[in-house]
Formats: structure tokens, sequence, C-alpha cells
């Protein structure tokens, strides 16, 4: 965490605050001295999955699912 500011001071200088956490740092705004937030930088939600995106792009080599039968006797 870079500063620590209460909620009075969190106001008055707000925007020094969002340049503050631009740059890479972290503020913890306090209420009668106990933390009560935190402002971080945001960070975009990763991209939704696509189900089917790589259909007919992946090729299993034949037999690849199939055990040898040391190692079906050693986990039964």
């Amino acid at each position: 965490m870079d500063a620590i500011v209460g909620m009075h001071e969190a106001k008055t200088n707000f925007s020094k605050l969002v340049k503050l956490v631009e740059e890479g740092g972290e503020v913890v705004v306090t209420n009668g001295g106990k933390p009560v937030a935190r402002i971080v930088a945001y960070e975009r939600p990763a991209a939704p999955r696509k189900p089917g995106l790589l259909k007919n792009k992946l090729k299993l080599k034949k037999g690849f699912d199939e055990v040898s039968p040391e190692l079906r006797e050693a986990f039964e």
C-alpha cells in the first residue's frame, strides 16, 4: 500500500490519489481511523470463453487413451 488517507483527505485529493493508483500504487481510505476502502487499478475482466473455438483444429493420435496393462494393474 502506498498511501493511507482519511475520508476527508480522500475527497479533497481524489484526483491525486487516482493518479497515484494509475502509476501502480494503492490507497487505503479510513473512516474514524479504521480502514473502510481500498483504491486499486481497474483490471478488465477476461473475455468470456467461446465454446467450440478449437473445434476441428485439434487431432488426437490413434490410441492416445489406451492404457498399458502394467499401468492398469498398478492402479487397480
